[in-house]
């Protein structure tokens, strides 16, 4: 199933989000499936679950757009452990169509997660996929990536977001 993208405005985004707590089930692995074909119907390389409605600590990752399948990735309940260095790159949201912003990160991220199973592990990722991490986690925590950019430049965003609003067009 493809779900719809929550957009901004939609209270689910604003806040953390619930642990996963039941693992390795049916209805897990069908979610998966179905964020995994959500992310990639959007032209997304993640997901968090808030962004399509749903209050759990769940991520998925494909920096490969779908063309290398041992790259896809499933972050559950994932905690950032460590950041080093500094890259600076555009970055969008699916939950914020439309637009993209210059955003400071660390070039190099460490993760620890959970996988469907339930099991610990700890990746590193650079570049685009410690990009990757750092924008799905803060999902997980009610964050956006606008939060990351200038208060100006926010406002800005958040007025034309709110004259879409107005107009119909921001559904």
């Amino acid at each position: 199933m493809i779900y719809p993208i929550v957009k901004f405005g939609d209270p689910v985004l604003d806040r953390e989000a619930d642990d996963v707590r039941d693992f390795d089930t049916p209805e897990l692995r069908k979610f998966l499936d179905d964020m995994f074909d959500s992310m990639y119907a959007a032209k997304g390389v993640g997901l968090a679950a808030p962004q399509i409605g749903f209050s759990r600590k769940i991520a998925v990752i494909d920096v490969s757009n779908g063309e290398n399948p041992a790259e896809k990735l499933v972050l559950i309940n994932p905690k950032i452990i460590k950041t080093e260095g500094k890259q600076e790159g555009e970055e969008g949201c699916l939950s914020i169509p439309g637009f993209r912003e210059q955003v400071r990160r660390p070039k190099r991220v460490t993760v620890r997660a959970q996988n469907v199973l339930g099991e610990d592990f700890e990746m590193t990722g650079e570049d685009l996929l410690a990009r990757a991490f750092l924008h799905e986690t803060d999902h997980l925590y009610g964050k956006l990536y606008i939060s990351h950019i200038s208060a100006l430049k926010r406002d800005l965003m958040k007025r034309k977001i709110k004259k879409l609003q107005r107009a119909g067009d921001w559904t």
